[in-house]
């Protein structure tokens, strides 16, 4: 039945267990405007309602939000933040500005108690820091006291896929995820089930043409497709970027090192020594990032990480690759003439597969698929395999209460269930399982490339964001794309590079050590041994492997797309 352009009134018994309530076109509208849902429209209407009941207390108030730019938050600055007021009556300055912008702003209000926005949405990455500050909420604590009348009974924290890269070795959870995307392989499926091109790798290496589980198969792979002509176009066998920016060190924190193998195992992170080469002692405090510390972000496994890196990008990269950031190196793979990438961000699925692209069949289907990360020479089972990126709802203490209370109920709208799956649908960022799992996209799963078959299997938790060894993120980020850059332009080698990085690594963690304001959870960086005292100790800094190279190993895509079910 429509409902005409005036408030009715409906008694409704629904999943918050409201007995009446006054329902308009405008909920009406948005309802229709949130299909698919994981939900029914009458379990929308009580959740719906539920936001214009609690949000009373607030309405005719204007909140600023930030976040980085990515499709999804686009989806929310430009509908979500319009359907919030016309339900709520709060409206919502949803900024959404670069990834670097919003760590800049997070900084500057952490330094000077400035509110500077209401809340944010800021990578998981920062959990480390947000936790030993402590100038961030914990949600647990702020959902039974000061948040507990603006939080969503249907929240269903259970449902989130990635509360454990959100929550600190104390329990407390202190951010609540708004979107996630994983760092994978991408390859031209298409080219590799070729009965030539497999016939001619197969005389040439001796093995199959398929996904590489290992970095010696990625490379004989990158090797036999530069310089080979498909379709009329020589095409190149890798695709990375190289320019001296900040998008560089995002490249390489972003789990490279860990790809190699350069940690220990664990999950969600290595431990005691993490991607970052950080090492950590028993109460989680920072104690060294280089091998006379215990550290290994100069070790053998690091060093052959970059120097992987380098000669990928110099060898069977396209020769632009090398002066390229993030952002440039991104749709590269959609324009047909690469064949396989191995570092590559499932947030730009959306748009490779968009209708004519040479990466596109002609029934929408993709010419591509993804596949977990091949691992290093160094990488021993129990170890992340790579990164997954998670942009999360966090609240300043520095925001007043009843700012923060409107905030966290925009937070929530905008990862309820009565949402996400449209959310879902245009960005292409998983939260929810409920989302994952929605007959919408069981549908829409053979136009994704293997997405949802990843998300819904268990290899998913091998890819996991920074972790809490990190005790300062914006600050030691930063170090990365300067030191890495060098040994990317060949101004030194990568062993020079990583032993400058760590050093810098060191003295910011010294310098908090000294300052005290991490308190018991701060860095106490360990006594200078020798690297050769560190390297004979289990586990990371391991020492330099003879062969490099193992055997290469490689999967047929069918066959690993069938273990996953």
């Amino acid at each position: 039945m429509k409902i005409r352009n005036k408030i009715t009134t409906s008694l409704v018994v629904g999943m918050f267990g409201l007995s009446s309530y006054a329902f308009s076109a405008d909920m009406n509208k948005w309802i229709d405007e949130f299909q698919p849902s994981s939900l029914t429209k009458a379990q929308q209407k009580d959740e719906l309602t539920w936001f214009q009941n609690a949000a009373k207390p607030y309405k005719g108030m204007t909140i600023k939000v930030v976040s980085e730019s990515l499709t999804t938050h686009a989806y929310e600055s430009k509908t979500l933040a319009k359907a919030f007021y016309d339900i709520t009556g709060i409206k919502v300055i949803h900024d959404v500005i670069g990834e670097g912008d919003v760590i800049e702003k997070l900084q500057t209000q952490m330094q000077t108690g400035q509110n500077i926005y209401d809340a944010y949405v800021n990578d998981s990455d920062l959990i480390g820091t947000h936790w030993r500050y402590k100038q961030v909420r914990n949600l647990t604590d702020w959902m039974k006291g000061d948040g507990k009348s603006v939080t969503n009974p249907n929240l269903d924290l259970k449902d989130f896929i990635g509360l454990s890269f959100t929550t600190a070795p104390d329990g407390k959870l202190y951010q609540l995820p708004d979107q996630q995307f994983a760092n994978l392989y991408w390859f031209r499926y298409d080219w590799f089930t070729d009965p030539k091109n497999m016939a001619d790798f197969k005389a040439k290496y001796g093995y199959d043409l398929g996904v590489p589980v290992n970095w010696s198969a990625y490379e004989d792979i990158a090797e036999f497709f530069t310089g080979r002509v498909i379709d009329g176009k020589k095409v190149y066998g890798h695709m990375d970027y190289g320019k001296k920016d900040p998008s560089l060190g995002w490249r390489f924190t972003d789990a490279w090192l860990s790809m190699a193998g350069e940690g220990d195992p664990g999950l969600p992170n290595g431990l005691p020594v993490d991607e970052w080469g950080i090492r950590v002692n028993k109460k989680s405090q920072p104690v060294g990032s280089c091998m006379d510390r215990g550290g290994a972000t100069n070790s053998p496994a690091a060093v052959y990480s970059i120097e992987k890196y380098n000669k990928w990008l110099k060898d069977y990269a396209p020769p632009s690759a090398a002066g390229m950031v993030f952002s440039e190196a991104g749709p590269v793979p959609a324009q047909g003439e690469v064949a396989q990438q191995a570092f590559w961000y499932t947030a730009f699925t959306a748009d490779m597969v968009k209708k004519g692209l040479p990466v596109v069949n002609a029934d929408g289907t993709p010419k591509w698929r993804m596949a977990p990360s091949p691992h290093g020479a160094y990488w021993k089972k129990g170890m992340k395999v790579g990164y997954q990126d998670v942009g999360s709802w966090t609240l300043m203490k520095s925001t007043p209460v009843k700012r923060a209370q409107a905030a966290w109920l925009y937070a929530q709208f905008v990862t309820s269930k009565t949402v996400d799956v449209k959310k879902s649908q245009v960005g292409l960022t998983f939260i929810r399982k409920s989302t994952i799992f929605d007959k919408s996209f069981t549908k829409r799963a053979p136009k994704l490339g293997g997405l949802i078959e990843f998300y819904r299997s268990p290899a998913k938790t091998q890819w996991t964001p920074t972790g809490t060894n990190v005790p300062d993120y914006p600050k030691l980020a930063q170090l990365w794309w300067q030191n890495i850059g060098d040994a990317s332009s060949g101004a030194k080698t990568a062993q020079e590079a990583l032993d400058s990085l760590c050093l810098a690594q060191e003295k910011i963690l010294s310098r908090i050590e000294r300052s005290g304001v991490q308190g018991d959870m701060g860095p106490k960086l360990n006594k200078k041994r020798t690297a050769e005292y560190w390297l004979e100790q289990p586990g990371a800094p391991k020492p330099k492997l003879a062969n490099e190279k193992p055997t290469p190993v490689t999967i047929s895509y069918d066959e690993l797309i069938k273990s996953w079910k």
